[in-house]
């Protein structure tokens, strides 16, 4: 790094590391260990001001800024050049308030599902919170946000009331319904480092104290029979109950339990917004066939967080991702003759999630993203202990992806597309055209670096 470097030329008083200072590794490493991120600088500031600070030092050194929460879907990020880039990494700003009576939170930084679920469940409230304890809430919630409550509530966007966000000039801006409401639109879905850095969200809570949730069983073997169930059951089944189905194929690691380690299974997990006697009921198709371990029952709801068997730390993985129409007969066996019974696709999960019901309308008041197509979304993941090992994953990711292409409708998941594609792909054509109008106003310079460009 020389004097004339413009990274040298920072005067942020939050934390700095450049490429050869000690900590400089551990800091640029994201919680997906596949990814491989090398900034010119990164940033750990621990207040708004130093969020602030830097924002506009950046600007002034010629810097671009990308934020970084905890890293989970950062792939995106390592695809583009990163040469003259703050990585500005949020995990040191977290905190969590809750207001009861308005059943809302308001959510500082980078702060984890795991905190915030904790802060609200002391209220006996929850939020539209993910699978995943560790992912923070900004990136999960304003690029939509699927939960277990999705097909009763929407899209976790919808239940933000108000983003406060650090804008290309270093400006704290507070952007609501009537505060910037145009902002406010985009943020919500249209890529929130599109247009800053967020530093606080505002979201509305749900009153739930617990929940019918859990997961049943099956060894791969029973995926056939399992599939076609769960498929057919899911045509019928009403807006409160959102589940997933999963085959994983787990290698035999030690840290895992028994009833996982070094085997093939599939999983039928979510959440039943009844109570006990109509879930029960509803269950009742998919119990017939006997799962090896059933779990669903009342739980409180900051346990549903555990539910889904998310990895504990982070892990080197890389995956892929498309949305389905219906699923016939025809796409069931494509699916099977990937990672049904006999293959070995090289996949660790492959993952159908239930969309619809309330999730494919889209809100009044909505933001740029309020509703999601089609009627499954599929999710392919590999995991990629090596560099080497990256590419014959991935590839892996995309056989399966292709193999069910003809069943495939356009537009994506946000949070679950982890490889860098154009925003308008996210969203419609004449809200993509409204944010990349909104983003050469509020950042025409470009000093953000987004997962998907505008």
């Amino acid at each position: 790094m020389t004097e004339t470097d413009p990274a040298t030329r920072l005067r942020s008083s939050c934390e700095l590391y450049l490429p050869g200072d000690p900590g400089y590794d551990a800091a640029r490493t994201p919680w997906n260990l596949s990814v491989d991120l090398r900034p010119a600088v990164v940033a750990v500031p621990r207040t708004v001001e130093e969020v602030a600070d830097l924002v506009g030092d950046a600007g002034r050194a010629g810097l671009r800024v990308a934020p970084l929460s905890t890293g989970h879907g950062v792939g995106p990020l390592a695809e583009q050049d990163l040469d003259d880039v703050v990585l500005l990494r949020l995990s040191e700003l977290s905190g969590v308030s809750v207001d009861p009576v308005a059943r809302t939170a308001r959510v500082i930084g980078a702060t984890p599902w795991r905190d915030v679920v904790a802060a609200t469940a002391e209220h006996g409230l929850t939020a539209l919170h993910g699978s995943a304890p560790d992912v923070a809430l900004p990136g999960y919630v304003l690029s939509g946000g699927l939960s277990f409550y999705a097909r009763r509530h929407g899209l976790a966007a919808g239940s933000v009331r108000a983003v406060e966000l650090v804008t290309a000039d270093g400006e704290l801006v507070r952007a609501d319904a009537t505060e910037h409401p145009d902002l406010f639109w985009a943020l919500r879905g249209g890529g929130a480092a599109n247009f800053g850095v967020v530093v606080a969200i505002e979201l509305d809570l749900l009153p739930y104290a617990d929940v019918y949730a859990g997961m049943l069983l099956w060894d791969r073997e029973r995926a056939p029979e399992v599939l076609a169930a769960w498929a057919a059951w899911t045509r019928t089944a009403p807006e409160t109950a959102t589940t997933v189905l999963r085959v994983l194929s787990l290698p035999p690691l030690p840290q895992l339990p028994p009833f996982l380690s070094g085997r093939d299974l599939v999983i039928i997990d979510g959440a039943v917004l009844e109570d006990d006697e109509h879930a029960a009921s509803l269950l009742a198709p998919l119990r017939a066939l006997e799962p090896e371990i059933d779990t669903f029952g009342r739980i409180p709801a900051a346990e549903l967080l555990d539910v889904h068997l998310d990895p504990p730390g982070p892990t080197p993985a890389v995956s892929d991702h498309t949305v389905l129409g219906p699923l016939d007969d025809a796409a069931l066996a494509a699916l099977l003759g990937q990672v049904g019974p006999g293959t070995s696709s090289g996949l660790t999960v492959t993952e159908v999630r239930h969309l619809g019901g309330a999730l494919a309308r889209p809100g009044p008041a909505g933001g740029a993203l309020s509703a999601l197509p089609g009627d499954y979304s599929v999710f392919c993941i590999a995991t990629a202990p090596t560099p080497e090992a990256a590419g014959p994953a991935r590839q892996a990711a995309a056989t399966v992806v292709a193999a069910l292409a003809p069943w495939s409708v356009p537009g994506l998941v946000a949070t679950f597309t982890e490889r860098r594609v154009q925003a308008s792909r996210l969203v419609d054509g004449e809200d993509w055209a409204r944010l990349a109008a909104l983003r050469d106003r509020y950042d025409p310079a470009r000093r953000f670096v987004p997962n998907h460009a505008l």
